[in-house]
């Protein structure tokens, strides 16, 4: 991996999500939401439920941990599309640990995710003030996309990545 604005650190452990982690998944995703916009339905179902909704239907959830403390979430949903095998979702850093690339590491460990299991596109919703995120889209590779229906009211931007 490269080294520029250090990507990897020692600190950050990426790990997979168990039902105990249940708590901090809602509540990182549920400050970010509601610092920017409103809590909607298709939120609640992902949150509230991560294992019926995301891990049963053959999503995953990973973890980052840091100084022994999980600070970011991100999951892969899969999907019931004929173009995209999964969702990059429920991305969240807690404010607190930002600026250290684990919105990077996360979603790196996610598309490497969705390539261990066969996808050969992913999928993602977001909204355009939040730039920090959009940037790191596009410099993992996301394209802008337009025309798939969407839950949420806050979506104005819908990106899919190829994977190669």
């Amino acid at each position: 991996m490269e080294n520029k604005k250090e990507r990897y650190s020692p600190e950050i452990e990426i790990i997979d999500y168990k039902p105990e982690y249940q708590a901090v998944f809602k509540a990182l995703n549920e400050e970010w939401i509601s610092t920017y916009f409103t809590m909607e339905a298709a939120d609640y179902k992902a949150l509230d439920n991560p294992q019926g909704y995301i891990l049963d239907q053959g999503g995953c959830i990973l973890m980052a941990r840091y100084q022994g403390v999980v600070v970011g979430v991100c999951a892969l949903i899969k999907m019931a599309d004929d173009e995209y095998d999964y969702e990059l979702a429920k991305m969240a850093v807690s404010p607190k640990a930002q600026g250290k690339n684990i919105g990077f590491l996360l979603a790196t460990a996610v598309l490497d995710k969705a390539k261990s299991l066969g996808a050969s596109k992913v999928y993602l919703e977001s909204n355009t003030i939040l730039e920090p995120a959009i940037n790191l889209y596009h410099k993992l590779g996301f394209t802008k996309v337009e025309g798939k229906p969407t839950p949420y009211n806050r979506c104005n931007i819908q990106m899919e990545y190829t994977i190669k």
